[in-house]
């Protein structure tokens, strides 16, 4: 019989891509979505239609226990969280509910299926979880490059939101022996990542400008250092954490650094511009507490599972912003007004 697996998360660039190489293999694949889903980025693709959807919520403890009682999963990953880091300030209750406290909703929710206590050991039918923890965990950093036993110093809601769930996934693999891994992964992009993340909306204003549809970008802090690599790639590495024969915690990363002018600098000669005539700093983007730069040592998972990355940063930049001139010049009207507002 097929494995199956549930994906939160799964509208988002991470749940698409996993949701893709699942089927590919074999799987049965179930994805919790909430009443609506978002449909702002026409850039996105629709997820399969052999995906089953089942309705549930990270803030809602009993449609969890339904959507698991309902796919009777082999494996749960879950990616869903309130993810873009900038909101997370003036959201941050929000924030710690959905990307702290529902990662402990989803794991009680797998655990009370499964009808593991804590003096029972796991038995066949209790799913393997994977957390989808984060490099903003790391924060202000104490040690580079960083692995899996750099001290954590998160510099947002979200990180602490993050390192809360972390710790929970430790704690339910700890107390009631179930296998429960969390992958920190660095910075991972796409064309399907959210306009208003940094590296899409640099991809989408480079495309924008050398088509004529926008005349100028405004960043925040252009110094800021990330270690950025391809979703797709990252992904890979979340099955192989959960095929191993114990569970462990991995880092997943590149190990080079760039900073957001490099990234800048990348797109627009891309589209052979110079982003100095159009891009201009504005000190409202600046984040109130800066994490200034995050690299990488994966060597743990490029021994344990032979995971690496096989996409460079340059060609990640190239392909956002190929897809970005392709998705402008299909169709300006809708593009202008569903995308470039992201921008303004």
């Amino acid at each position: 019989m097929a494995r199956r697996v549930l994906i939160t998360g799964i509208t988002g660039q991470d749940g698409v891509y996993l949701a893709e190489q699942l089927l590919s293999e074999g799987y049965q694949v179930f994805g919790v979505v909430r009443g609506q889903r978002s449909v702002c980025d026409p850039n996105r693709r629709p997820l399969r239609p052999e995906i089953k959807l089942l309705s549930g919520d990270l803030l809602d403890q009993s449609s969890l226990i339904a959507a698991v009682e309902t796919a009777q999963p082999d494996e749960v990953y879950n990616l869903g969280a309130l993810s873009f880091v900038p909101v997370s300030w003036r959201q941050s209750n929000t924030a710690a509910q959905i990307t702290g406290v529902g990662v402990l909703r989803i794991l009680e929710a797998v655990r009370v299926v499964a009808g593991v206590t804590a003096s029972v050991t796991p038995g066949a039918n209790c799913p393997r979880f994977y957390q989808a923890s984060s490099s903003e965990m790391f924060g202000k950093v104490r040690r580079t490059p960083q692995n899996e036993q750099t001290v954590f110093h998160p510099r947002s809601p979200y990180g602490v939101a993050k390192v809360f769930g972390h710790y929970m996934v430790q704690n339910y693999r700890e107390s009631y022996g179930m296998f429960a891994v969390s992958g920190i992964l660095f910075n991972h992009e796409s064309p399907l990542r959210g306009p208003q993340f940094v590296t899409r909306r640099v991809s989408l204003a480079a495309a924008a400008i050398k088509l004529g549809l926008h005349d100028e970008l405004r960043l925040g802090n252009l110094d800021a250092q990330r270690d950025w690599g391809f979703a797709g790639d990252y992904v890979r590495g979340m099955v192989q954490m959960l095929a191993q024969d114990r569970p462990e915690d991995f880092v997943l990363g590149t190990g080079v650094t760039n900073s957001v002018r490099e990234l800048v600098d990348l797109a627009f000669r891309h589209v052979g511009l110079d982003w100095r005539d159009y891009v201009r700093a504005d000190p409202g983007l600046l984040r109130p507490a800066e994490v200034d730069s995050l690299c990488a040592d994966s060597s743990r998972a490029r021994q344990k599972l032979g995971w690496k990355p096989e996409v460079s940063f340059e060609e990640l930049v190239a392909m956002m912003v190929d897809a970005d001139l392709r998705l402008l010049s299909d169709d300006r009207e809708m593009a202008a007004e569903a995308m470039l507002a992201t921008l303004r």
